[in-house]
């Protein structure tokens, strides 16, 4: 009886997890000194995305071999707005996950040796 409570609750959370736009388009990073493009890939339900801009400020000269390079590649949807996969982010090997919160706001969590971990807050960017 237990059990079959937890699933319905499991199952009502679920429904009630809203769904939003597709995440594909520009991200700016909080600081807004870099931005990636995201789009869906693989089979319609995967996210790739690539560095594609960094602000002048001087201690972005260091991620500029990484513009225009993937940074994330056929991440696997982990349920709704919320993907798991391999990022590379800024030269480092990172096991990734990105959630995205609104239409507006995604996470971006990457652990490095599962012991070495951040957290970037994204916007999408609009001219």
């Amino acid at each position: 009886m237990r059990f079959a409570r937890s699933l319905a609750f499991a199952a009502a959370a679920l429904l009630a997890t809203p769904a939003f736009a597709s995440p594909a388009g520009v991200w700016e990073l909080e600081g807004k000194d870099t931005r990636f493009r995201l789009e869906m890939c693989g089979d319609g339900t995967q996210l790739c995305g690539q560095l594609i801009w960094l602000s002048d400020v001087d201690y972005n000269e260091q991620y500029k071999p990484y513009l225009n390079r993937s940074m994330a590649n056929h991440m696997n949807q982990a349920g709704p707005n919320r993907w798991k996969g391999s990022i590379r982010l800024f030269g480092y090997n990172m096991s990734g996950t990105m959630i995205q919160r609104s239409e507006d706001h995604m996470t971006l969590q990457g652990c490095a040796v599962l012991v070495v971990c951040k957290t970037y807050e994204m916007h999408r960017y609009t001219e």
